[in-house]
């Protein structure tokens, strides 16, 4: 069998032919994304306002210890730092955000819209070489299924 070999004309950053709004995608990814990121922060740092009568928001959910009706051992404890800022959402939520961080699902969109690698298909990439996993932030992708052994610890928790 013959084989053809075809070169390619490497593209700088962002350069394409193609027509279309290629951009949007990655550049809504990166909005919506980036807001829930930051709200989900200020939410979890708050540390108050969180339950109200028999509900109690996701985030502090289940609630080890707090200041709610909903706390598993009862208030925060004694021996807590006074200056160390205390919230209940901080105990758990880095075990399910860690999972989602992860998630080979998720990659795919917040490589394009974080980190341009690649920024759309057939569109140049920032780097002359493509590193994958290999160095770092995305080698932190490799903890996945670590993070996963912790999320079915919650989906127990909570079920």
């Amino acid at each position: 069998m013959s084989s053809v070999s075809a070169e390619l004309p490497r593209r700088s950053f962002g350069e394409t032919m193609r027509a279309d709004l290629w951009w949007t995608q990655p550049l809504l990814v990166f909005l919506g994304l980036g807001t829930f990121i930051v709200y989900s922060t200020w939410a979890a740092f708050q540390g108050t306002h969180y339950f109200f009568g028999n509900y109690i928001s996701p985030f502090y959910s289940p609630e080890i210890v707090g200041d709610s009706p909903h706390s598993w051992f009862g208030p925060k404890p004694n021996w807590w730092p006074t200056w160390l800022l205390f919230s209940p959402a901080l105990l758990i939520l880095w075990a399910p955000g860690g999972f989602r961080l992860t998630c080979y699902y998720y990659r795919g969109a917040y490589y394009k819209a974080f980190w341009a690698d690649p920024p759309a298909c057939t569109v140049g990439e920032p780097r002359k070489t493509y590193l994958g996993e290999r160095s770092f932030p995305l080698i932190m992708q490799n903890v996945h299924r670590y993070f996963l052994y912790l999320a079915l610890i919650f989906i127990v928790i909570l079920s």
